[in-house]
């Protein structure tokens, strides 16, 4: 409720977990961990907290803190590894475009 509230801070983005790879095996970096949340140290001095999804393979944070504790430099690289959920591409198209019109089908009732 909060993001439909306008608390875009909310907002969380996915990530493969394998976004980390690059801390691991920077020197002067950190990746810990509990069972459900961690938080990546970089050897520039900037850190992230992040949720860990079941299965292990996929962290989230939220869009606010990515925009604030990630530098500039870094966020090519977390971009690379975003996932997206399924989606409606019509959905989008129309969204993002403008006027688009469509033709999705017949109206039912769901």
């Amino acid at each position: 409720m909060r993001v439909l509230g306008g608390d875009f801070g909310s907002q969380h983005l996915w990530f493969d977990q394998r976004v980390l790879d690059r801390y691991r095996e920077a020197p002067g970096s950190k990746v810990i961990r509990t069972n459900t949340v961690g938080r990546v140290r970089s050897s520039e001095g900037w850190s992230l907290d992040f949720g860990i999804g079941e299965g292990e393979e996929v962290i989230h944070a939220t869009a606010l803190e990515l925009s604030q504790r990630l530098p500039l430099t870094e966020r090519t690289h977390w971009a690379q590894h975003v996932l997206t959920p399924p989606v409606s591409h019509t959905f989008l198209t129309m969204r993002l475009s403008a006027g688009a019109c469509l033709d999705d089908g017949d109206l039912r009732d769901w």
